[in-house]
């Protein structure tokens, strides 16, 4: 996934979203910072979201089930590993991995998981900690080897 598949699923996304919250497209487009016009014409397939109207939605309905289905799971990992060179990026504990992931591959207590909705990769450290993020699997094989 790319910063433009990002954006795209998330235009697609907005109207579901918005229903699921109960909002009325006034009160959405305030949510999101935008007028109501811009929000109509993103529905209609028009305008776009873009890269911070994005992550602005990702961001305030992180609980969606409909985001979460989209990307498979809480969609702050996809947006780190968008917005920032590997090393940059702050990871926090996960829950291992027991929905929406498989394990691809272990090494010294190290493992590499794929997430089922969006295909990107991580590295899990023996408590589950994330170590690593990328869409790339030979980068996230690289990783492991080096641990």
């Amino acid at each position: 996934m790319d910063r433009e598949k990002f954006i795209s699923l998330c235009n697609k996304k907005e109207k579901l979203i918005r229903t699921e919250a109960g909002f009325s497209q006034e009160k959405m487009a305030h949510v999101l910072g935008i007028s109501k016009k811009t929000l109509v014409e993103i529905e209609k397939g028009r305008r776009t979201l873009g890269w911070t109207g994005s992550v602005a939605l990702c961001s305030i309905f992180s609980d969606s089930e409909v985001l979460q289905a989209a990307f498979g799971g809480y969609p702050d990992e996809v947006i780190k590993s968008l917005a920032f060179e590997q090393k940059e990026v702050v990871y926090h504990q996960t829950m291992g991995g027991n929905i929406w992931w498989r394990d691809l591959d272990m090494h010294n207590g190290y493992k590499i998981q794929q997430n089922i909705m969006s295909n990107h990769y991580r590295i899990l450290d023996e408590k589950n900690r994330r170590v690593s993020s990328s869409f790339d699997y030979e980068e996230m094989k690289m990783r492991l080897r080096d641990i």
